[in-house]
């Protein structure tokens, strides 16, 4: 099965559904849609679609509710699975006398003036209210990072955060519930770092999403995060999570004096997160665009070495993320990074080598600090050096098939012969070797 998720980072909903079979020729398995929920309309910043107004009406800068679902019967129609990213946090930061009540009088009054709300409508009476201050935690941003209750309950940048009130549950618990029946397949949940156990579980545990993938964000910047934030999560839900711990592992492997052995099964000593339980990726959409998270780039290179890792091992569901250079502005060295990302060459070819060898087991055949060649199954073969010089390892083909091999990245034949091969990989470079038979 096609496991791939295209994030398509502030797509609009028209773009996505056009570029559906497109998608699908490419072996994407799935597509993680920008946040559905009703965010303002007028503001084309990509962080609106992070702050929801309403959870029962789906209008914003990306499209409409007729969009989305074009979207999504385009790509079932090409046999691609459909993810919604949900804001259960908090709400909109908005300037207005009633801020701790949503949508706010302004806005019932508008949804009652104006018809077309009533074609964007998800589920619900939008003449009631949805949330009011009884449902929000108090008024105060988080000022201490270290206290685990603050992390929960205080606000992000003045976002009112919510509490876990029967109200609440109930209201995302019926939003997801809409959500699957509109045709969604899975969810992410952002900002579960925010969120108490025992929200996420009784909201993302739910009997409408049974049987649905849900992956959390829960973003952390060390081991020492990862084990107070992270593992939580994995221990008390069933949910998957966003693998922080091996994006640091692989920032930390290619820098300079770091060591490739480090990746021959990084889970074993928990700088990677249980295979079954992962979702993994070079790079997310807040790091590049939040100032805060810069320092987890990759430098380009070792991101290009890093997804053919993500795409060439055994274990995790990979993320790809394309977006169309929101970061560019105050960035300007990110120009072309990851605009059209998704179609890139060397992606689609290492979206091929992992698809063909989906589920085939993963040994290690040779590893040093600067390169490592493990194999998938008996006809796969990845090969990663992140030296400045040509490295030649010798290995044993044990278990592997003799014949002609191709690399699926930059297309060379080869020869896999005799009980020990040696086959050279170029400086800086990645080889993805597929048997042809």
């Amino acid at each position: 099965m096609k496991n791939v998720i295209l994030h398509a980072f502030n797509w609009s909903y028209g773009l996505i559904a056009d570029r559906a079979a497109d998608i699908a020729r490419v072996g994407y398995g799935a597509v993680l849609f920008p946040p559905p929920l009703y965010s303002d309309e007028n503001g084309p910043a990509w962080w609106q679609v992070y702050q929801p107004k309403d959870y029962r009406v789906l209008r914003s800068h990306l499209g409409r509710k007729a969009d989305i679902v074009k979207a999504l019967q385009a790509l079932k129609q090409a046999g691609v699975l459909c993810y919604a990213d949900v804001v259960f946090n908090h709400m909109a930061n908005e300037s207005r006398p009633d801020r701790f009540h949503f949508p706010g009088k302004d806005l019932l009054a508008r949804y009652a003036a104006d018809s077309s709300f009533a074609a964007d409508r998800l589920y619900g009476d939008l003449s009631q209210g949805l949330f009011d201050e009884h449902d929000f935690h108090p008024d105060r941003n988080i000022s201490d990072w270290t206290d685990d209750q603050e992390v929960v309950d205080g606000e992000l940048s003045g976002l009112p955060d919510l509490a876990l009130t029967i109200a609440v549950v109930q209201e995302q618990i019926e939003c997801l519930q809409h959500l699957v029946e509109l045709g969604f397949d899975g969810f992410r949940a952002d900002a579960v770092k925010h969120l108490p156990i025992e929200h996420v579980t009784a909201v993302f545990q739910s009997k409408p999403v049974e049987g649905k993938f849900v992956f959390g964000e829960t973003l952390t910047f060390d081991k020492g995060q990862s084990m107070e934030f992270l593992l939580p999560v994995l221990k008390e839900t069933r949910i998957a999570c966003y693998d922080f711990p091996l994006q640091q592992t692989l920032k930390q492997a290619f820098q300079v004096g770091g060591s490739l052995r480090s990746l021959v099964d990084p889970a074993a000593d928990r700088n990677a997160l249980p295979w079954n339980r992962a979702v993994t990726f070079s790079v997310t959409h807040d790091v590049p665009n939040n100032d805060g998270f810069r320092g987890m780039l990759l430098d380009p290179q070792d991101e290009y070495l890093a997804n053919a890792y993500l795409l060439g091992r055994d274990g995790g569901v990979p993320l790809i993320y394309s977006d169309h250079g929101e970061s560019t502005g105050s960035h300007p060295e990110d120009q072309g990074r990851w605009q059209e990302c998704w179609n890139r060459y060397e992606i689609v070819q290492m979206i091929g080598f992992h698809n063909a060898l989906e589920g085939a087991p993963q040994r290690s055949l040779w590893d040093d600090d600067g390169f490592l060649v493990f194999a998938r199954g008996d006809k796969g073969i990845v090969a990663i050096n992140k030296t400045a010089e040509w490295v030649s390892p010798t290995i044993d083909t044990q278990g592997l098939c003799w014949g002609g091999y191709r690399c699926q990245i930059h297309q060379h034949l080869m020869q896999v012969q005799g009980e020990q091969f040696q086959f050279s990989i170029p400086p800086r470079q990645a080889q993805l070797w597929l048997f042809q038979g």
